[in-house]
């Protein structure tokens, strides 16, 4: 049988420092566990564009298509602050996000027992949470035409429209109610049914999927905002959410610092089945490109790390290798290695990106 094929995308900013260590870790699999890949790289956002005049070229759009999935770094910077709106990094992103028709953006927020003091909440909030934000990602308001700035009279309006077909919102219920089988069988579906169309037309087919497909799964539903409100009063209540692309974005990103650290967190970015069985499907840490750090290894790579674990997990079949890694890194954390992000206390020595990897490989021979 062919290995199966992974198209690395290290990006910008400190992308290229963390993904050198998720390298590192695939070489381990491919070593220690006999679990090998066909790995090519390519360039997307301002690396891409430095070198061909374009965030993302046909060329690796259509190689992103045809492999079994995607590992991206980060991408952006200031050095591209000044160019127009569809030469910006973030649009090769888009596009791959896009194009790849990938609609269902899983974001963990999972708090290892060794960071729960980092959070800005209490430890007994946040100790043990798991859970995971089922986010769409190819419609509604950032999609949505009509969009613009427009001029009415003597003043400019903005535009952007927030739309939903049944369909878009069946597949990424779906997503959802699959993933709460695997895990504690609870989705809560967040909208604004109270004030939009959209968000009466989501809980309506999110409802009627459920009744259908998945009547063993426990469905509830909330208004986003009030969802926003409970993340930072009892996470804990919550095992699978599923929303929008606007609240997802935001709520994710709420959720995302319930952990303590955006070096920490992961995502998967998955899309319909290929022929081959697999999903579409793109794993990015979520943090940025944190150009005040890059090329100085401050990085914290874990959040790629585990973004490679995602991978084993929901593209290649592989839930208990993605189990090690995740308790490799679990294990580093215990151990009290910390990169910069991580340090609190004054006059501790943090440990650079490439020690932090290091740390992880050495945790993975300890496993064996």
């Amino acid at each position: 049988m062919s290995k199966p094929s992974l198209l690395i995308l290290p990006g910008d900013g400190i992308g290229p420092e963390v993904m050198a260590e998720v390298e590192r870790i695939i070489d381990w699999f491919g070593e220690k566990r006999g679990l090998e890949f066909d790995v090519t790289r390519d360039l997307v956002g301002g690396a891409a564009y430095d070198v061909h005049g374009t965030p993302l070229t046909d060329e690796t759009m259509a190689r992103a298509q045809e492999v079994d999935a995607v590992l991206l770094g980060a991408v952006g910077g200031p050095k591209y602050d000044s160019l127009p709106f569809e030469l910006k990094p973030e649009r090769g992103l888009l596009r791959l996000r896009k194009e790849m028709d990938l609609y269902a953006n899983l974001r963990p927020a999972q708090c290892f027992d060794a960071l729960a003091d980092f959070s800005s909440l209490k430890r007994e909030v946040v100790a043990g949470l798991d859970i995971m934000i089922v986010r769409e990602l190819t419609s509604g308001i950032y999609f949505g035409e009509p969009r613009g700035i427009f001029r009415e009279g003597n003043e400019r309006v903005g535009i952007n429209t927030q739309r939903y077909t049944e369909s878009e919102i069946a597949r990424v219920a779906r997503s959802a109610f699959e993933l709460a089988r695997r895990r504690s069988g609870k989705v809560c579906s967040m909208e604004k049914a109270n004030v939009m169309e959209s968000g009466v037309l989501w809980r309506e087919v999110v409802q009627e999927v459920h009744d259908a497909e998945y009547p063993d799964v426990e469905l509830s539903h909330m208004y986003a905002d009030a969802g926003a409100m409970q993340l930072v009063r009892w996470p804990k209540q919550f095992d699978v959410i599923v929303t929008d692309n606007l609240f997802g974005d935001l709520l994710s990103d709420a959720a995302a610092m319930l952990t303590g650290s955006l070096g920490m967190l992961p995502s998967a970015s998955l899309g319909a089945p290929m022929e081959n069985g697999r999903p579409k499907a793109l794993y990015e840490p979520v943090h940025g490109s944190a150009p005040d750090i890059a090329g100085q290894g401050k990085a914290n790579p874990c959040a790629c790390i585990l973004s490679f674990a995602m991978a084993l997990r929901y593209s290649f079949d592989q839930g208990a290798e993605a189990d090690r890694l995740e308790r490799a890194v679990e294990k580093v954390l215990a151990d009290g290695v910390r990169t910069a992000d991580l340090i609190q206390a004054e006059g501790a020595s943090p440990v650079s990106t490439s020690q932090m990897g290091d740390a992880i490989l050495a945790a993975l021979d300890a496993s064996l």
